[in-house]
């Protein structure tokens, strides 16, 4: 009888990793974006759930907070509201922006809400813009995606128009909230004037019709 002796087992070595160290610029970054959150305002998240209600599917928003009722009061100091009506017109209209057939997207719903609260806003004012700014982003989006998809130069035109419009009107809606709060005023500072012989010059902060902050002495 012939005794075939068991193959030794390999030895395995277990690799040491060495733990990954970010660099200075790394860490400078982490720093900033901490400290960028710390400065924001604490906004809870929603939570969306889908039900049938007499055939037809209905959504129920409800806020992501240990405590309900001061979610609630985080999210309408976050989005300027100074009620719950509007407070719940604001969370149904997102939801109207996150909505894909009949179904109400949780993780669209609450990048618009981000998109909202992002802006910081003062009042219902500029609450119902970032409303709308998020909704034309949001469709802007899924255009570029549909002219991705495009099958023919018909359809891609046509989304590449839709894509157009909806650039220029965020852009529009940009502009919109800059004037309102800035209300409306508008200064041109004079740097310097260069004045020929026998001229006379006015230099100061001149304000939009004509006032003068300041003059030289002639």
């Amino acid at each position: 009888m012939t005794v075939v002796p068991m193959p030794k087992r390999a030895k395995t070595e277990t690799a040491v990793v060495k733990p990954y160290e970010p660099t200075a610029r790394e860490l400078a970054s982490k720093a900033a974006y901490n400290s960028r959150r710390e400065s924001k305002r604490p906004v809870p998240q929603i939570k969306v759930s889908m039900s049938e209600d007499g055939g037809k599917r209905v959504a129920s928003l409800t806020v992501d907070h240990p405590d309900p009722a001061l979610g609630y009061e985080l999210l309408a100091e976050a989005v300027g509201a100074d009620n719950g009506t509007f407070l719940a017109g604001t969370l149904d209209s997102l939801a109207k922006v996150a909505q894909v057939g009949n179904v109400v997207r949780e993780g669209d719903m609450n990048y618009a809400l981000s998109m909202v609260c992002g802006l910081r806003p003062k009042d219902q004012i500029e609450a119902t813009l970032g409303v709308q700014m998020a909704a034309i982003h949001i469709a802007t989006m899924n255009t570029a995606m549909c002219m991705g998809e495009a099958k023919t130069w018909e359809l891609r035109e046509a989304h590449e128009r839709a894509l157009n419009r909806l650039s220029r009107t965020y852009v529009a809606q940009v502009e919109a909230l800059k004037r309102y709060r800035s209300k409306g005023e508008q200064r041109v500072i004079v740097e310097r004037v260069n004045v020929e012989k026998g001229g006379q010059a006015i230099v100061g902060n001149v304000a939009h019709g004509g006032g003068v902050a300041e003059e030289n002495d002639r």
